[in-house]
């Protein structure tokens, strides 16, 4: 049975982010998610994380999941015990133990880049050289204005449970990322059982689709042996 491919965006972004990945991946089932702590001020982690679960429960069959950034906390939070599951990538992703938040992981106060707004929302400052820097100016301010606000709730909620212990993972690191550091990535790779290095901006499913998708094609090919 072939394996499905459920995609879970960061914060800001939305399943847009993902289009020239699915692409690239040509005729391998794909499905994605919206997480709701984007264009919510009230929804959190647990809630990003029900939605995860339900799409990949609805999937008759294997999934692998692969999560960007803060999606990673997503997927640790969702994926416990689903027997269907067989492989995380996370991609250039949180991965964290349980009881860290990602606002602790940062250092327990809102980075220079956040814009923390009195509505309960956080906006990321110049989008366009944290997130997408090894992207067409164009393209890039294409990207950045389909960013939306995300919840700041989410950011300080903190992670219940890891799926990294027990759900075979893969980290590949984005060694040009401005958001989130090459060296934290590799400290967080460590919770993985393999890591790959590109070097790529914060977004490489937008700057290097053609290569991250070879990745998963790869995994894809073992789990399916």
């Amino acid at each position: 049975m072939s394996v499905t491919h459920v995609l879970v965006h960061g914060a800001w972004h939305g399943s847009w982010c993902w289009n020239k990945l699915t692409s690239e991946l040509g005729d391998r089932p794909v499905r994605t998610v919206d997480l709701p702590s984007v264009g919510d001020a009230g929804a959190g982690l647990g809630d990003d994380a029900q939605v995860l679960r339900d799409a990949v429960t609805s999937v008759d069959g294997p999934v692998m999941v692969t999560a960007h950034s803060y999606g990673g906390m997503v997927a640790s939070r969702a994926l416990t015990g689903l027997a269907n599951v067989r492989h995380i990538v996370y991609l250039c992703g949180f991965v964290l133990d349980e009881d860290v938040s990602l606002l602790s992981a940062a250092g327990g106060a809102p980075l220079p880049w956040w814009q923390v707004r009195d509505d309960g929302f956080v906006d990321p400052g110049n989008p366009e050289r944290i997130f997408f820097n090894d992207l067409p100016p164009s393209a890039a301010a294409t990207a950045a204005a389909a960013l939306r606000p995300q919840s700041y709730r989410a950011l300080e909620d903190k992670q219940s449970a890891a799926a990294w212990r027990t759900i075979p993972s893969t980290y590949l690191v984005a060694t040009d990322d401005q958001a989130l550091p090459a060296d934290a990535q590799r400290a967080m790779a460590q919770h993985c059982g393999r890591k790959f290095e590109l070097i790529s901006s914060h977004s490489p499913f937008l700057s290097h689709p053609d290569y991250v998708a070879s990745l998963l094609r790869e995994i894809d090919d073992e789990l399916s042996t």
